[in-house]
């Protein structure tokens, strides 16, 4: 790994930094339906450095770590950690999570500098069940019960604040379901101030 100092983080530059928000929904599948349930979070994500394979690929790499709470009684109902990865050279961006419920997932795009109307760098990523560069692993149980099909991101970010939209394709109670989670974080603290990239 090389000093931070000297790593190009791309499009996940901004992202460094604590970030927390208030306006979540989650939208979960229940056996006659979907349960909503607003939640709050707070997102650390931390610089790593870059990383090199087989000599010739070199990734900059952020990890993260969520927890989420419902609204409700403050319980964590999700606890995430995970990594979003920048391969300057191939023009993608990267994200492999783990959720403890025995899934994984490595999901990747294309990143060419798109910006929505206002400017803001916005990321997408998915993954597919069986898909042969961007999958899902998950337990035996799971496939049986709960079985995670898809999985699709898209993440905006500006200064001061990360939006993100997510869904999760899930085989459960015998119909497929959408899972979605979507949310608004304002930045807290910035480390990407102290970072300079080589591009």
């Amino acid at each position: 790994m090389s000093d931070e100092q000297e790593v190009d983080y791309g499009p996940l530059k901004a992202l460094i930094g604590v970030w927390k928000g208030d306006k979540g929904l989650d939208v979960a599948p229940e056996p006659d339906g979907a349960e909503n349930n607003p939640y709050y979070e707070t997102i650390i994500f931390t610089a790593v450095g870059d990383v090199s394979n087989a000599e010739t690929q070199v990734l900059s790499v952020v990890r993260y770590h969520q927890v989420v709470q419902r609204v409700s009684n403050n319980k964590v109902f999700h606890d995430q950690t995970g990594y979003w990865m920048w391969d300057p050279k191939a023009e993608t961006v990267m994200h492999s999570l783990v959720i403890p419920r025995a899934v994984c997932v490595l999901a990747g795009g294309e990143y060419k500098g798109q910006k929505d109307a206002e400017g803001n760098v916005v990321l997408d990523v998915s993954a597919k069940m069986n898909d042969e560069n961007w999958g899902i692993i998950q337990s035996p149980f799971m496939k049986k019960n709960a079985c995670t099909t898809e999985f699709r991101q898209q993440m905006t970010i500006s200064n001061e604040a990360l939006s993100y939209a997510q869904t999760i394709v899930v085989e459960i109670y015998g119909k497929t379901f959408e899972h979605t989670d979507q949310n608004k974080l304002i930045l807290q603290k910035s480390y990407a101030e102290n970072i300079t990239t080589t591009s």
